[in-house]
């Protein structure tokens, strides 16, 4: 699983702008089950995205696509941890330690 940290480096007027298809390119990855939740972080500077894929380079490809890196507003932090540990609801996405 993964955390995608995502930091504003253009000002908000920029963020609201490209929001539209940020928005869209978030709904396309919600559809394809790569997103479980996301969200502005506050106070407003960026977002945090919770995501699920094959590998982490996998993962990476999918942030060079949202809009928002396109443009060069944000820059992410991608933190991949096991979750081994989950909520009955995300027990389809619970990890295990290797061997």
């Amino acid at each position: 699983m993964f955390v995608l940290e995502l930091a504003y480096t253009a000002p908000i007027d920029r963020i609201e702008a490209v929001l539209p298809a940020h928005i869209a390119w978030l709904g396309r990855h919600y559809a394809e089950g790569t997103f479980l939740a996301s969200g502005r972080k506050v106070p407003r500077d960026g977002g945090v995205i919770l995501a699920v894929g094959e590998d982490r380079a996998a993962v990476e490809a999918i942030v060079r696509t949202d809009p928002f890196a396109v443009e060069g507003l944000v820059e992410y932090r991608v933190t991949e941890f096991l979750a081994t540990t989950v909520a009955p609801v995300l027990e389809a996405h619970r990890q295990r330690l290797p061997a």
